[in-house]
């Protein structure tokens, strides 16, 4: 199967930039290139910060876009989101305690979607326990796992101080599931690796994203390419491809050039 993952989309009220950038304008861009070169994909997923102040107006936008695809699409809660404005849009789905989180059944196993929203006036996540019981009700069998807070520490000094909340209590819940993959945001960076024997893999923000150094550049944001990821999993095996589908460009060769036979 293929789905595809974005994040950090930050949308603002409409005609409104966000440090400098057009956050509507990059979303529909990444939605137009994905209806153009990946229509076999099964969902889009979204794993956070759909709005930069979870303002209604950036809310209707979205689903005004999103509703244009296709194929379904998941949508996360992140720091930045309002769950009361978020619900009055798209209204669910959300859990029998009023999260937004959710599961499906694929050909490859189930997928849960998160919240992990804790809300004003802090930027780091939330799970609680009501959550957590939840999501322990569900791990049975093959699980994908996708939520905005990553529940450890990724290196990045800026980002290390909002992670999830009690991330090793998270963590325990996982012990012994087959737990294949987390998919996270909030990073604005692209990371891979592992995690308690879990692979995990983050993407950069679809508008601004966090310099890796800092001091790299004079401000706390940086514009660096965006990113999408195209991901394929088949029994045994889960493929992360990283698109900058705004940054593509032809290469400096003839159109001919390089088309033998390479096998």
């Amino acid at each position: 199967m293929k789905f595809i993952h974005l994040t950090d989309l930050h949308l603002t009220a409409p005609g409104e930039k966000l440090w400098g950038l057009d956050p509507h304008q990059r979303v529909q861009a990444a939605l137009d290139d994905i209806v153009a070169h990946h229509a076999d994909a099964e969902r889009v997923i979204i794993t956070g910060d759909l709005t930069e102040r979870g303002e209604r107006a950036a809310y209707a936008a979205l689903k005004e876009m999103l509703d244009r695809l296709p194929m379904s699409y998941h949508l996360m809660l992140g720091n930045h989101d309002e769950r009361e404005a978020y619900y009055s849009v798209f209204g669910g789905p959300k859990d029998d305690d009023g999260f937004a989180q959710h599961a499906i059944e694929t050909s490859v196993g189930r997928f849960l979607f998160l919240d992990t929203l804790k809300g004003p006036p802090s930027s780091a996540g939330l799970y609680c326990q009501v959550r957590r019981a939840w999501l322990s009700a569900r791990l049975d069998g093959p699980v994908w796992l996708f939520q905005h807070h990553p529940p450890f520490p990724i290196g990045h000094p800026l980002m290390d101080l909002i992670p999830l909340d009690d991330g090793e209590g998270f963590g325990a819940l996982l012990v012994g599931k087959d737990v294949r993959h987390l998919f996270f945001g909030h990073a604005h960076r692209t990371i891979s690796g592992q995690w308690r024997g879990i692979p995990f893999s983050a993407l950069p923000s679809l508008n601004h994203q966090l310099p890796l150094v800092g001091g790299s550049v004079p401000t706390v944001y940086s514009d660096e390419p965006s990113l999408y990821a195209a991901v394929l999993i088949e029994e045994n095996r889960t493929i992360v491809h990283s698109d900058a589908f705004l940054d593509r460009h032809p290469a400096q060769m003839a159109p001919e050039a390089e088309r033998g036979n390479w096998y």
